[in-house]
């Protein structure tokens, strides 16, 4: 599945953050999460829309979230949204808080919060903020601005 994943955005084991080991993440819906090794290897991202989506639907993932930590608490996310239609969706509050809630799960030095930029890549910037809480397991508020839709 992970060999799967990679190829699908031609990326290879050195591409990625070795503080973020991949993972299936959950806030509501199920998100994989590959965190890159540099901001332009996450620019640079591109896939093939139908092999994305059949991959997707086989896991059960509603995005693929590649992320990029240029500090501890800020961040670049691209999310991939192919289950649902679309390229990519450019403020993704779900996959959002999955992310902050296995950063707190891996003890990752958050200091209970972290910022998001995502679809900034697609011309769509959004920035999202999410507070998390100390408790394993506990809740986590997610906030932010995005462009609107019209």
């Amino acid at each position: 599945m992970l060999a799967e994943a990679l190829a699908l955005f031609g990326l290879v084991q050195a591409d990625l953050d070795p503080r973020l080991a991949p993972a299936c993440i959950h806030a509501g819906a199920d998100h994989l999460v590959l965190g890159l090794g540099s901001r332009a290897r996450l620019a640079a991202m591109r896939y093939d829309f139908e092999v994305g989506r059949a991959l997707m639907t086989r896991e059960g993932w509603v995005t693929i979230l590649l992320a990029f930590a240029e500090t501890p608490t800020r961040w670049h996310t691209r999310n991939v949204f192919a289950f649902g239609g679309v390229v990519e969706d450019p403020a993704t509050g779900a996959a959002t808080a999955a992310l902050a809630g296995y950063l707190r799960e891996l003890g990752w030095p958050h200091g209970e919060h972290i910022d998001i930029v995502q679809g900034e890549d697609m011309g769509a910037r959004s920035l999202l903020h999410a507070d998390i809480g100390p408790k394993p397991g506990g809740s986590v508020r997610v906030s932010g601005t995005a462009r609107q839709m019209i």
